[in-house]
């Protein structure tokens, strides 16, 4: 869509053309229109003159050549007559060897006559009654030096006009850049936010703006102050259901249960069914869902942190390796990320022999996470299983075989595609896959 000053720019050009067109064929219509009623009077005085040559000589009627203006008698000087009466017609010796027809009407004629080497004639129609006849004179003159010079004012007002256009347009351009900086500046805040650059807007804004950046940070601190209640009174449920539990499966191993087989196996697969469910649904519920902004994981100041503590965890006889692009944030929340990347290293972690590898890329349909080791892999006929909660293959490494289970659980929640694949390491590769998220 069209941003706003480049809305303005096109309505002002054309609210400027349209006046612009209008005001100049105006101006040009009334000049004409002031011009013709000029020159007809001009032509109303040329009649009568024609009319006072008038007189009346040995054979009749005739006029006088000394009373005719000199234009009258040179071809094609632009200044023409013509008089019929008395089944007679006179015509002026200007108009040589072409003829002027006949008006229809009295007075100015609205159209021109097209007359000799492209002239245009303004023809005046007028009628007289002398010495007891009736007379009728037409007088012409070139209008063609008149509409040149409207030729050439359209041109030079239309240069003067595009040069004011682009005079107009320049200074529109910087006034609205001016006016609506504080609006491009919040802009850049909002798309900040969504890149997670800043958890609120500036304050520093104008008076429209002020109600609507008030009530984005307020919903912002609410949200975060919401987040932050739910995910510790989650903790503290977790934490809460933890004691109970415990006490339980320490129950459950008494000797006097021991001595009931099938009671005893009951009991514990059900409350290993209940720590599993339990920590399945508290890990869903911590989930962000929607990343609040301030929130993102950024893969460069998070990524040294997390591998200094596999590093500690695991000792340093383990590889561990990373690479993201620089300045690459993830659009999820930091502790939903470190959730899903720290169970994935983790696991991987433990199944290595010596090298663990992190690769983070983004793309255009969104982001690819990569985490390949160089341990013994998994038969591909039996990877789905290990994406089952609690399923294990060795019962020898420690760990209770939650790990990959709560990762698919927030790709599921980010509508990602989790898949176990072949390492180039030599052993197993996740591959990750989450879409863009919509801005």
């Amino acid at each position: 869509m069209r941003s706003i000053q480049q809305r303005l720019s096109l309505g002002l050009i054309s609210v400027l053309l349209i006046a612009g067109l209008v005001l100049a064929q105006s101006s040009l219509w009334l000049f004409d229109r002031s011009l013709r009623g000029y020159l007809q009077t001009t032509l109303q005085d040329e009649a009568q003159a024609l009319l006072g040559a008038f007189e009346r000589g040995p054979a009749g009627v005739q006029l006088d050549e000394r009373r005719l203006s000199a234009a009258y008698k040179r071809p094609y000087s632009g200044l023409y007559f013509r008089i019929d009466f008395a089944d007679q017609t006179w015509r002026s010796r200007s108009l040589w060897d072409r003829d002027l027809p006949q008006a229809q009407h009295l007075g100015l004629q609205r159209e021109l006559v097209d007359g000799p080497q492209g002239q245009s004639w303004l023809v005046l129609r007028a009628d007289y009654q002398r010495f007891g006849q009736q007379i009728e004179i037409q007088v012409a003159r070139d209008y063609t030096p008149i509409l040149n010079s409207f030729r050439q004012v359209q041109k030079v007002g239309l240069g003067l006009g595009l040069a004011a256009l682009i005079v107009i347009l320049l200074l529109q351009r910087v006034i609205v850049s001016r006016a609506l900086r504080p609006l491009e500046v919040t802009r850049q805040q909002l798309k900040q936010l969504q890149q997670g650059q800043r958890n609120q807007l500036d304050q520093n804004v104008p008076l429209e703006l002020e109600p609507l950046v008030a009530q984005i940070n307020h919903l912002l601190n609410h949200t975060e102050e919401t987040l932050k209640r739910s995910r510790n009174a989650l903790g503290n449920l977790g934490h809460a259901l933890k004691t109970p539990l415990a006490v339980l499966v320490s129950l459950a191993s008494r000797e006097e249960l021991k001595r009931i087989p099938d009671l005893h196996d009951s009991l514990n697969q059900q409350l290993k069914q209940i720590e599993q469910r339990i920590a399945r649904e508290l890990g869903r519920a911590k989930l962000a869902g929607e990343v609040l902004p301030g929130a993102h994981f950024d893969c460069a100041n998070e990524l040294p942190g997390l591998f200094a503590t596999l590093t500690m965890i695991h000792g340093r006889h383990l590889q561990l390796d990373w690479h993201a692009p620089g300045q690459l944030r993830l659009p999820w929340d930091r502790e939903d990320v470190l959730e899903l990347l720290g169970n994935v290293l983790d696991n991987a972690c433990k199944w290595a022999d010596s090298r663990v590898q992190l690769s983070v890329s983004s793309g255009a349909d969104g982001y690819t996470l990569c985490i390949d080791d160089d341990g013994p892999g998994i038969e591909p006929e039996r990877r789905q299983e290990v994406l089952s909660r609690g399923s294990r293959l060795d019962e020898q490494v420690a760990g209770h075989g939650l790990g990959l289970g709560i990762v698919r659980d927030i790709v599921d929640v980010w509508s990602g595609t989790l898949q176990l694949t072949d390492s180039v390491l030599g052993g197993l590769c996740v591959q990750i896959n989450l879409p863009a998220k919509r801005a």
